[in-house]
């Protein structure tokens, strides 16, 4: 187990921070504006930053890299041509947000993989724990809310911008969704979420970031190499004392899909067992993200040194 600080996690918080200040810039931008008008502008950025982000290139080169190795029936490879496809992956998502945030999204091309297991959630009255991550399109959550006008969700954010993003939701009318800023999940913002979990709420969170200002991490294996990922989640499963599914919104033959899994009825330990537990816990999220990223591996966007041993 180690503590935040090095050289991955500098990167990620810089990056991050710089990424999310441009998206919502352009989300206030292109809430009101029909897709085909946004696109150009969306694709000449995402072109700027292919040619001039030098950095974000060799990420991608690295990732491919693994990719290949790890799925050689996949065709990709760490060509110039695979990382702009790359690029233009992530042009093609940044566009899907905005339709997920704007409510333009057309609800009747999202499938629904699994969702059945949720169903475990509604007898008890509570609310559940759902961890993502950065393949596809976790924005596709606001279709659960949705979809299900029961569901409030309480999504956590690793960046001081998120009450500005809050605003901008709320100008889209978003009100069955709250953005919670969590560079320091304190004690106090640990109880608030889990006042609204006994209430039903959903609290949905990343599990493959770590907080921009550093957090405790545990080193995984992943794509045939080692990357730190946060314990935070499983600590915040410990806390919240809910049932805790994984999701994961990948975009497929024209279609969103959204895959649920169960994860967890209860995050728990003794004293003894804590490191090996969330270890544990956070190696078995590793292989879930692995197994989802093999299906389309071009939608995970980590323009940034991700493994251990990455320049």
């Amino acid at each position: 187990m180690s503590g935040g600080g090095t050289a991955v996690q500098a990167s990620w918080a810089s990056t991050r921070e710089r990424g999310t200040l441009f998206m919502m810039r352009l989300m206030v931008w292109g809430l009101s504006l029909p897709r085909w008008l946004v696109a150009p502008f969306v694709y000449l950025a995402t072109g700027y930053f292919f040619l001039f982000g030098g950095r974000a290139r060799a990420a991608s080169r690295d990732y491919l890299e693994r990719v290949a190795r790890a799925l050689p029936a996949s065709g990709l490879r760490p060509s110039g041509w695979h990382v702009y496809r790359h690029f233009l992956a992530f042009s093609q998502s940044i566009l899907d947000k905005l339709d997920a945030w704007s409510g333009r999204l057309d609800y009747a091309r999202i499938r629904f993989e699994n969702y059945a297991v949720m169903g475990r959630v509604a007898p008890s009255g509570r609310g559940a724990l759902l961890i993502g991550s950065h393949l596809g399109n976790l924005e596709l959550c606001r279709a659960i809310a949705a979809v299900s006008r029961r569901v409030r969700l309480n999504v956590l954010m690793h960046t001081r911008h998120a009450s500005y993003f809050s605003r901008v939701l709320r100008m889209a009318g978003a009100s069955d969704l709250t953005i919670l800023q969590v560079t320091e999940l304190d004690a106090a913002t640990a109880l608030m979420l889990k006042g609204r979990v006994d209430q039903g709420e959903w609290v949905v969170i990343t599990g493959d970031r770590v907080p921009v200002h550093g957090g405790r991490t545990v080193d995984v294996a992943l794509l045939g190499g080692h990357a730190p990922m946060p314990v935070g989640p499983y600590v915040l499963a410990a806390l919240l004392e809910c049932p805790v599914f994984l999701i994961f919104c990948l975009r497929r033959a024209g279609h969103h899909h959204v895959y649920f899994e169960r994860f967890a009825d209860r995050v728990e330990w003794q004293r003894r067992e804590r490191d090996a537990v969330l270890a544990d816990l956070a190696q078995r999220f590793a292989g879930r993200l692995e197994h989802h990223l093999c299906l389309e591996p071009l939608q995970w966007f980590n323009f940034y040194p991700f493994w251990r041993g990455d320049a």
